[in-house]
């Protein structure tokens, strides 16, 4: 297991680094890296935490918007997850959003930050529906393990665990992790940086359950509840994230739950 001691961990990325599908708005949003804070805590006495994500944000906003900010703090370890709203829109190109991410782990890894991501899984898997948009998570996983081994990035590989499609794991937008996929993604993230009381357990398949909601009336539902409303937004020009800051743009000390 790790050995580092870390003081300052500061969070980047979007609506799941903000914690949206684990809480909710009124009483509060935790999500994986208020769980990730969480369990550094317990070996890194008096770590302070920030978390910069806001959602519906896209990898180059992220950048202009929060690697500042991020950089100001002097974190000893970062996480930047962003990424998964380039690949909704119609015109992605993976090598400029690959390239946002590369310039971010480049100005936190120079500062000396640990940096952490993930390569994010089948999208296709999760939402059929949107098995189009395969071919880009694929290309842009392939220029986030570049990116991560040039600047030597922790990385979580998602894409190859059939766990992480698993239903359970996702809330029912299917663009968001559930709480239970939140603590997943928590988990692989102190695996990949070696905490103490980690393991691989993360990629363990859940228990199988009888009588699994799905068919073509389930992506009816779907499509109509959550990607028509999605889209919708799209159109008119707006985001999720619309007048929203950071939940938390301060370090501040990490209460462990």
């Amino acid at each position: 297991m790790s050995g580092i001691m870390y003081a300052r961990y500061v969070a980047l990325g979007d609506s799941q680094t903000e914690g949206v599908g684990d809480g909710d708005d009124t009483t509060g949003l935790r999500g994986f890296a208020d769980r990730l804070a969480e369990q550094l805590a317990e070996s890194n006495p008096g770590l302070r935490y920030a978390n910069l994500a806001v959602r519906g944000r896209l990898a180059g906003q992220v950048r202009s918007g929060q690697l500042a900010a991020a950089l100001a703090l002097e974190p000893d370890l970062a996480t930047v997850v962003a990424g998964v709203n380039d690949l909704l829109r119609p015109r992605f190109d993976a090598d400029e959003v690959a390239g946002h991410l590369d310039a971010m782990f480049a100005a936190l890894t120079a500062q000396g930050a640990r940096v952490a991501t993930v390569t994010f899984p089948d999208i296709a898997r999760i939402a059929p529906a949107a098995r189009p948009l395969s071919g880009r998570v694929v290309a842009l996983n392939r220029r986030i393990r570049e990116s991560a081994a040039r600047y030597g990035v922790s990385l979580v590989e998602t894409y190859g665990h059939e766990v992480v499609t698993d239903a359970r794991l996702w809330s029912a937008d299917r663009l968001h992790a559930s709480p239970l996929g939140h603590e997943r993604i928590a988990a692989s993230l102190a695996h990949a940086l070696a905490l103490p009381g980690s393991s691989d357990a993360w990629t363990h398949p859940l228990p199988p359950v009888a009588g699994a909601a799905g068919g073509w009336r389930a992506e009816v539902r779907w499509a109509a509840g959550f990607l028509g409303p999605w889209l919708g937004r799209r159109l008119r020009g707006r985001s999720s994230g619309d007048g929203r800051v950071a939940k938390r743009p301060e370090l501040l000390p990490v209460v462990v739950r």
